[in-house]
């Protein structure tokens, strides 16, 4: 979809520029309060479809408020950007979990009332109306590709997940764990691409359920899948409710809940140069895309830049090493900081690509936190690699979106 295409009216197009400014400081608020009151009506959505720690932290309120003030502002003053890319992300994401096409109406009649209330006064009839035609192009956007990707696979929103279990458990690194995953059921397991996630439902108490993506940390083309698990326990963060239960409850034979593969941040298969750049646990999709090109022989140059806290933490680091030196052209570089003593601003130290040599036409791909994707992908582009060359798979909710 081109916003050209988009159907945006020209009195909502006028309405929504006069008001993004005194809209964009609100957003949060409203975003905050929309949540708020959609979890009042509906608490089982809290605590079977979106994620309680992101909604304690406030990530996922600032990713709806990001997410529709930046996709307003591309409609008013750059229709001619494609949001394919963006829109795909979501897309992907929200089958993985099961958003339904009601669930769509339900969030707008809460998002608007959260309008009224925040604005007040200023939230006029017309403001209104032309912020809630913005929803709308976006949100009749993604229930459509949803149910084309849904069609894909073969699942019906919501009716997705299929029962695997567990078969091994390995400690890669300092609270890092891979499980092994075989399907309960008869099945053939869903094929994927290199790259992929699942999103994985479990049961964290007697009334609830919470859902997490992982990024298959395995090549394609086996029976078994492979996710790959840090425990999330860090001070002033709320403790990571999937991860713990996956690290300290699930056991040989444990059932879990998964989604189909899901995710368009996939592996291309032209001959360009790769330059994979991962912080942490973020090596995992790198695992599953190495692994695939050393299984078919391939002669493409790889370059895996790993950035990590230290070597007590680095997961899968003799599997990369020896799927690199399987490639004829493939190589590894390692960057290791402390960040128990470090200052806060020079924990992540951006990587000098400069020194690299990177061929041309090289795609790059990245993984990691939001701040390292920031400095990684900015100094990518100072050492002359074209934005659109550059894809990233990011943890949590996406509160950035890499400028065009």
């Amino acid at each position: 979809m081109t916003l050209e295409a988009s159907g945006l009216s020209a009195s909502a197009r006028d309405a929504v520029a006069e008001s993004l400014h005194v809209v964009g400081e609100a957003i949060q608020q409203i975003a905050a309060e929309s949540y708020a009151s959609l979890f009042g009506e509906r608490p089982d959505l809290l605590h079977r479809l979106f994620n309680r720690g992101n909604q304690a932290t406030g990530e996922q309120q600032a990713a709806l408020a990001n997410g529709l003030a930046g996709f307003a502002a591309l409609l008013v003053h750059r229709p001619y950007i494609d949001v394919r890319t963006v829109l795909e992300r979501i897309a992907h994401k929200h089958v993985s979990v099961g958003v339904t096409p009601q669930q769509y109406e339900l969030i707008h009649h809460h998002l608007m009332a959260a309008f009224r209330s925040v604005l007040g006064d200023a939230a006029t009839e017309r403001l209104v109306s032309g912020w809630s035609e913005v929803y709308w192009i976006m949100g009749r956007a993604l229930v459509r590709r949803e149910a084309e990707l849904g069609a894909q696979l073969g699942i019906e929103a919501g009716l997705h997940w299929r029962s695997w279990q567990v078969v091994q458990r390995t400690t890669e690194a300092h609270g890092i764990l891979s499980l092994l995953l075989e399907p309960a059921d008869e099945w053939p397991p869903d094929h994927f691409l290199p790259g992929q996630y699942v999103s994985v439902a479990v049961p964290v108490d007697d009334d609830s359920f919470q859902i997490r993506q992982y990024s298959l940390s395995c090549a394609p083309g086996a029976r078994r899948l492979r996710i790959t698990v840090e425990l999330l326990d860090r001070p002033g963060r709320p403790a990571g409710e999937v991860s713990a239960y996956l690290h300290h409850t699930a056991r040989l034979g444990t059932q879990l809940l998964l989604s189909p593969p899901c995710g368009e941040v996939t592996l291309d298969d032209s001959d360009s140069p790769l330059l994979f750049v991962s912080y942490g646990v973020g090596i995992t999709p790198f695992v599953s895309m190495t692994g695939h090109l050393a299984r078919a022989n391939s002669a493409r140059p790889v370059t895996h830049v790993h950035v990590d806290r230290g070597a007590l933490h680095h997961a899968h680091r003799f599997e990369m090493e020896d799927l690199l030196e399987r490639l004829p052209n493939g190589r590894g570089v390692l960057v290791y900081d402390d960040l128990q003593s470090a200052p806060a601003d020079a924990r992540r130290p951006p990587v000098d690509f400069s020194g690299l040599s990177l061929g041309p036409g090289t795609l790059a791909y990245l993984c990691g936190p939001t701040s390292f994707l920031v400095r990684t992908r900015a100094a990518l582009v100072q050492a002359g690699l074209a934005p659109g060359a550059i894809r990233y798979e990011v943890f949590g909710p996406e509160l950035w979106s890499a400028p065009s």
